[in-house]
C-alpha cells in the first residue's frame, strides 16, 4: 500500500477546543482620502475591467501540459469577492454571478475543474490551479451562502483525494517547488472541512502536512527555525523554476496560510509555531525597507542585499502573499508588529506596483531604476501579478478596524467611517501625509467597551488625547488601550512622530517618514540620483523634512551636502524626495528613482 493510502488510515484527533482568532474583520465601512482613491481605481479599472469570458474559456479547452491559466480565475475571483464586500454594487456582482456560472458549468461529471489535458493532471500547475478554484468558489458560498459553489469546491476536492489514490501518487510530487504549490491546497481543503464538517477533509489535511515532512516533501515544519533562503541546496541550471527550487516565496506563504487555517480547526502548537518563527525569519531576513521582497520570484537573504541592483527584484505575487500572511497572523494574535508590516508594505511595496490609474501592476517593483510593465502570461492578457495585486489591496478595508469581543481594535488609520458592535468609528485625517488622527465614537446609546489603538514601532514619540484629557503610558510598536464608557460623539486624538528617519546599509543611506519609504525621481530635479551625498541630520538624530507641493503623493524637501572639489565644499544642497509609490511609476526614463542613496566616504572622518 502506498505512503498516501497509510497516512491517510491514521489522521490526527481534533482538540474539543479549537482556537479562536483574537481579532474579527468589519466589512461595514466607507473610506475616504488616499487609501480610498487608490482602492477606488483598482475596482473600477481592474476588478470592473476583467474579461470574465477569457477567465472561464481554458476551463473548456483542456489541452495544457505546464501554465497556469487556471489561477487565474481564483484570483480575480476571490479579490473582486473582497472588492464587493467593500463596495456592493450590483454592476459586480453580476459579473460575480457570470463567473460563477461559467466555472460551474465546466465541471466534469466526475469533479474536475482544470485546463490541464487528462494525461497531464497533476503535473506542473495543475493542482496549483485547482486550489484557486476551490477558494474562489468557498469566498462566494461565504458570501452569498450559495450551496451549489460549496457543493462544487467540495467535487472538485474530492476529485483530487480520487485521482492521487487512483494514480498512486504522493501530492508533495504533484507540480513544482519540493511540492509547495500543489500542497498549497491545504488552504481551500481546511476551509471545506471548517464549512462542512466532513472528516474526509480534515483526513486529507493532516496527509497534506504529513507528506512535507517526508523526504520528498518541502519540511515547512521541520526546517520552520533554518533560514528561508538556506533551506534546501540551490538547484542547478534550468531548474531554477522546477521541483527543486524549495526557495520559492510566494508558495511557501501560502502553504503557510494553509497551516495556520489548519491550527484553527486542531489547535496544534507546532503549526502555529512554523508559521510563527518563519513569518519572523522572513522579516528579519528578506524584507526590505519597503515591505516586501524576493528576486527571482526566491528568497535570498535580501534583507541585507537591498542596496545592490537584483534581477527580476520585489515580485508583487509576492507582496500580496506577504500582507494575506500578516493579515493572518494577526486576526490570530492582536499582535501589532504584523499590523506594522501590514502597512510599511501597503503604502509602499503594494501601492508601488500599481499603476496611477489602477488598471494595472508591475510584476517587479525594484528599489532603484524604473517599474515596468510585467509580461502577458498562458496567453491570458495579464500575468500572475495583474491578478495577485488586488488580492493584497482589498483586504485593508476589513482590517482597519476590526472587533475584539465586544470592543474595537484599530490597526491602521484609513480616513473614513467604520460600523463596529453598534458603534460608528470614525477617522479624520491624511496620515500618513500628516502625523493626526483625530477619532470620533458614536454608540448607539452610552456603553463601555476598550478601543485599542496601535501605536507604530516608528514612532518614537506619540500622543494621545480623549476629550482633551492625556492618555499615559504610550508604548511604540505595542497597543494602547482606553476602557470607559463611551458617550456618542466622545473624541480621541493620536499625533504620531513623522520626523525623517535614517537608514544606513552598505554605505548607502534611506530616509523614511512614518511608513513611507522616501525616494528621488528624476522628476523632481536636482544631480543626478547616483551621485553620492552626506545628509544632514539634527541633534537629534532626524533629518529636517518639509513638505512641497508638487505632481506626486508627497513631496518633500531634504537637506543633504554633495561632493564638491572646492577646499571649503559649496555647503548644504536641498533636495526633493517623493513617496516611494509615487516614485517611477510612470514606466518612462524620466521618473527614474533610487532608494538606496551612494554616501560620500570621507576619509577624514570615523564611520
Amino acid at each position: 500500500m502506498h505512503r498516501f493510502l497509510l497516512i491517510l488510515l491514521f489522521p490526527c484527533a481534533v482538540q474539543a477546543q479549537a482556537p479562536k482568532d483574537v481579532l474579527a474583520p468589519v466589512y461595514r465601512q466607507h473610506l475616504e482620502g488616499y487609501p480610498a482613491e487608490r482602492l477606488n481605481a483598482a475596482y473600477e479599472h481592474r476588478i470592473l475591467a476583467q474579461d470574465v469570458d477569457k477567465l472561464i474559456a481554458p476551463f473548456n479547452d483542456r489541452h495544457e501540459d505546464r501554465c497556469w491559466q487556471s489561477e487565474f480565475w481564483g484570483k480575480w475571483f476571490t479579490s473582486a469577492v473582497l472588492a464587493y464586500r467593500y463596495r456592493p454594487e450590483p454592476k459586480l456582482k453580476a459579473l460575480l454571478d457570470k463567473a460563477v456560472a461559467g466555472l460551474l458549468a465546466s465541471q466534469s461529471a466526475d469533479g474536475y475543474i482544470g485546463n490541464y489535458a487528462p494525461d497531464k493532471h497533476l503535473q506542473q500547475w495543475d493542482v496549483w490551479g485547482r486550489k484557486y478554484c476551490m477558494l474562489g468558489l468557498l469566498s462566494w458560498y461565504d458570501l452569498t451562502g450559495n450551496k451549489a459553489a460549496l457543493h462544487a469546491a467540495g467535487r472538485a476536492a474530492d476529485h483530487l483525494v480520487k485521482e492521487l489514490q487512483e494514480r498512486n501518487m504522493l501530492l508533495v510530487k504533484a507540480g513544482n517547488h519540493r511540492g509547495m504549490a500543489a500542497t498549497s491546497v491545504l488552504e481551500p481543503i481546511v476551509l471545506l472541512y471548517q464549512r462542512t464538517k466532513q472528516q474526509k477533509y480534515l483526513d486529507f489535511a493532516e496527509t497534506i502536512v504529513q507528506q512535507w515532512e517526508q523526504p520528498e516533501g518541502p519540511q515547512l515544519i521541520g526546517k520552520s527555525t533554518v533560514n528561508v533562503a538556506q533551506r534546501w541546496p540551490q538547484p542547478g541550471p534550468g531548474k531554477w523554476f522546477g521541483w527543486d527550487q524549495g526557495q520559492k516565496a510566494y508558495e511557501m506563504m501560502s502553504c503557510y496560510e494553509g497551516l495556520l487555517e489548519l491550527y484553527r480547526i486542531t489547535g496544534n502548537a507546532r503549526y502555529r509555531q512554523a508559521v510563527a518563527l518563519t513569518w519572523e525569519n522572513i522579516r528579519q531576513t528578506e524584507i526590505n525597507i519597503a515591505g516586501s521582497g524576493s528576486a527571482m520570484e526566491c528568497w535570498f537573504g535580501g534583507a541585507a542585499r537591498q542596496t545592490l541592483p537584483m534581477k527580476h527584484y520585489q515580485e508583487t505575487c509576492v507582496t500580496a502573499t506577504w500582507i494575506k500572511l500578516s493579515q493572518q497572523l494577526l486576526r490570530l494574535t492582536g499582535d501589532a508588529k504584523y499590523a506594522d508590516a501590514i502597512e510599511i508594505s501597503f503604502y509602499n511595496a503594494l501601492l508601488g506596483a500599481m499603476s496611477a490609474d489602477g488598471s494595472d501592476w508591475a510584476k517587479y517593483t525594484p528599489l532603484a531604476g524604473l517599474r515596468m510593465e510585467g509580461s502577458e502570461q498562458c496567453h491570458m492578457g495579464i500575468n500572475c501579478c495583474v491578478a495577485s495585486g488586488p488580492r493584497g489591496l482589498f483586504t485593508l478595508p476589513s482590517t482597519a478596524v476590526m472587533t475584539e469581543g465586544s470592543g474595537a481594535r484599530i490597526n491602521f488609520y484609513l480616513p473614513g467611517s467604520y460600523e463596529v458592535n453598534n458603534t460608528t468609528i470614525t477617522q479624520q485625517t491624511t496620515y500618513p501625509a500628516d502625523s493626526t488622527i483625530t477619532i470620533t465614537v458614536k454608540p448607539r446609546k452610552a456603553t463601555r467597551f476598550p478601543i485599542k489603538l496601535r501605536i507604530p514601532a516608528w514612532s518614537s514619540q506619540s500622543t494621545l488625547t480623549v476629550n482633551g484629557e492625556p492618555v499615559q503610558a504610550i508604548k511604540a510598536g505595542e497597543y494602547v488601550s482606553i476602557d470607559r464608557t463611551w458617550q456618542p460623539g466622545d473624541q480621541l486624538k493620536l499625533t504620531l512622530d513623522m520626523r525623517g528617519r535614517l537608514h544606513r546599509q552598505n554605505h548607502h543611506i534611506a530616509i523614511t517618514r512614518g511608513p513611507i519609504v522616501l525616494t528621488r525621481d528624476a522628476r523632481l530635479g536636482g544631480p543626478d540620483n547616483s551621485m553620492p551625498v552626506t545628509p544632514v541630520v539634527n541633534k537629534q538624530g532626524y533629518v529636517d523634512l518639509t513638505p512641497v507641493r508638487g505632481a506626486t503623493w508627497l513631496q518633500l524637501k531634504a537637506p543633504f551636502i554633495m561632493e564638491s572639489y572646492k577646499e571649503g565644499g559649496s555647503g548644504t544642497t536641498t533636495l526633493t524626495l517623493c513617496d516611494y509609490a509615487s516614485a517611477g511609476n510612470t514606466q518612462s526614463e524620466a521618473s527614474r528613482f533610487r532608494v538606496w542613496l551612494p554616501v560620500l566616504v570621507d576619509p577624514a572622518k570615523a564611520e
